[in-house]
């Protein structure tokens, strides 16, 4: 099955589908105004990130398909020597896909894409309710060493 997955860019056209997967979880569910109709914040999102040389708005494709999707962000920094990070953020996999390997080869494809941009290191934040992600990610080799905190605005 996931002979047939291509990791691309996103494109406009793939938004509604990213919407859908971002609004398709008990927390997404309850952040995401996936509609209709759809909701213009989207598509001015989707500009800001697409202008943006350090972002990556990446789309897992199987058999012509939108079935997953991440962010990468790669942001410099001074602490380390100067290290660069690489930040994945809004992983999401369609429902019938998901358990089936998608997200583990979507990971590989980041840290690598990670690595090929010279970060030296890589990190996410997920939500405390997603005790099966983070199983997950310890199983890619990440490890709970930091608390994060969030001010919403």
């Amino acid at each position: 099955m996931m002979n047939n997955l291509a990791m691309r860019p996103a494109r406009r056209d793939d938004l509604q589908a990213i919407v859908d997967l971002l609004a398709d979880d008990p927390l997404g569910a309850t952040r995401e105004a996936a509609g209709p109709p759809f909701d213009p914040v989207y598509d001015a999102a989707f500009t800001a990130i697409d202008e943006d040389p350090n972002q990556y708005l990446a789309i897992a494709e199987l058999d012509g398909g939108v079935v997953g999707v991440l962010q990468l962000s790669f942001i410099p920094g001074l602490s380390r020597k100067g290290l660069w990070r690489g930040q994945i953020e809004s992983v999401r996999v369609q429902r019938g896909q998901r358990s089936k390997g998608l997200g583990r080869v979507m990971f590989e494809w980041a840290i690598h894409t990670c690595r090929a941009r010279n970060c030296g290191l890589v990190q996410l934040t997920t939500d405390a309710s997603r005790q099966d992600a983070h199983a997950f990610y310890e199983s890619l080799g990440f490890s709970a060493t930091h608390h994060g905190y969030k001010l919403n605005l």
